[in-house]
């Protein structure tokens, strides 16, 4: 349960730094992992952005000093990090839909955003499809995109890179390189450091690349195949949020820190649903 100790961690971090400049390395590291993982990791699990979660929350306490006390609007958004009235503004009516201004009066409705608690929520639901195999190192084949660490941009950028890979016509070709397991279209997101985050759509081969095409070696490990039937997009942020929920807390087992890997049928057009597979790298909890 560390992991889940390291994110409350984080949270407290951020809580107690509101009024402050909070910095993403700086809950990452509190939280025992990347920038980008953490992000990663928030996301899945709590359902919105870690951006967004700061931003409900210092708009969650704008709110409340804005109703119990006399300041200025200026002044409170000076406060929470906010430069210009305007921008402040904008902010505070996304979370509350009404002005800084109007929540100043009697009877204003406002959104009250508490902040996170973690724990392992035992609720009996639907049962996870999984098997965990031994896989060899391998080597993927395809097509990339840079990532960033702001997990909101990525998440507008991955969806229209596949729209683009598909009409590529160099999409038939990576389709023909799949010769080793995992089998199908992989979508695969890699961590190498800060500068050099990259999001694949490949193919696992031996086989020779196409032109332009890149390569990536993912190493020997112990992996977690979840299997699903349906939307591919909900299953897979499903498939991720209980993993770390669910199944990881309670497994024996230890996120690896690998490339996360999603496995998609081989496919020339565009299609929204059908068989996928999400293969995560575990390692053995160590023994205290």
């Amino acid at each position: 349960m560390e992991w889940l100790n390291n994110l409350s961690k984080a949270i407290e971090y951020i809580e107690n730094h509101l009024d402050q400049e909070i910095s993403f390395d700086e809950t990452a590291r509190i939280a025992c992992c990347s920038t980008y993982y953490f992000q990663r990791i928030f996301s899945y699990v709590v359902g919105i952005s870690l951006a967004e979660y700061i931003r409900k929350r210092r708009m969650t306490q704008a709110a409340f000093e804005l109703q119990r006390t006399d300041k200025r609007v200026l002044d409170i958004a000076l406060k929470y990090g906010y430069a210009s009235p305007t921008s402040f503004n904008r902010a505070f009516q996304s979370v509350h839909g009404i002005s800084p201004i109007a929540a100043k009066e009697k009877g204003a409705i406002l959104n009250a955003y508490p902040p996170i608690r973690f724990s392992v929520k035992v609720s009996g639901g639907s049962a996870m499809s999984y098997h965990i195999i031994e896989n060899p190192a391998f080597r993927i084949v395809g097509i990339r995109m840079n990532l960033v660490d702001d997990m909101e941009e990525n998440q507008k950028n991955v969806p229209l890179f596949w729209e683009q890979a598909l009409n590529d016509s160099r999409f038939s070709e990576l389709c023909a390189l799949n010769n080793a397991a995992p089998n199908g279209i992989l979508g695969v997101s890699v961590y190498e450091n800060p500068e050099n985050i990259f999001y694949y759509i490949a193919a696992s081969s031996s086989s020779k690349a196409f032109d332009g095409a890149y390569e990536y070696e993912i190493p020997a490990s112990t992996w977690v195949v979840f299997e699903n039937n349906g939307y591919f997009k909900e299953n897979v942020q499903s498939v991720f949020r209980r993993f770390y929920t669910e199944w990881l807390p309670f497994s024996g087992y230890e996120y690896a820190g690998l490339p996360d890997i999603e496995v998609y049928p081989i496919q020339h057009k565009t299609i929204q649903n059908g068989h996928s597979e999400v293969w995560i790298a575990v390692k053995k909890e160590k023994e205290n």
